[in-house]
């Protein structure tokens, strides 16, 4: 039988400015007992200026631009998302999202879903 997600739970964010990040799927939003947390599922909102630290995480993200521009630094250097653009992080390569010029509006995936202990931000 399908699960319904009523709605999410708001979660903390990492980054030098406040975050939304609004979890429907995961680790806090949904047990194991209903699926989770093989993968996360959240809704993103960044302020201009924003930015997080470096990370270097167990999982694969994907993040899918709806509104807005985010910069990803990676070791070999900078890639653009726009809206209606995607990128793939993929495990255990070094990362940093980033939203400089203008307000970002986001879906991030994760698999095995978001956790902290699996992300290894870089000392603050």
């Amino acid at each position: 039988m399908p699960t319904l997600i009523e709605k999410p739970t708001r979660v903390e964010a990492a980054g030098n400015k406040p975050k939304l990040i609004d979890e429907y799927i995961g680790r806090i939003n949904t047990p194991a007992s209903v699926g989770g947390p093989g993968v996360s599922i959240a809704h993103m909102r960044s302020p201009a200026g924003w930015t997080e630290p470096g990370q270097t995480p167990e999982f694969q993200e994907y993040t899918l631009v709806l509104r807005g521009r985010m910069l990803v630094r990676h070791q070999g250097g900078i890639i653009e998302v726009c809206a209606g653009q995607a990128v793939m992080a993929h495990p255990g390569e070094w990362i940093q999202y980033s939203t400089p010029d203008e307000p970002t509006e986001y879906i991030s995936v994760c698999m095995p879903a978001f956790s902290l202990e699996t992300v290894h931000r870089d000392p603050e």
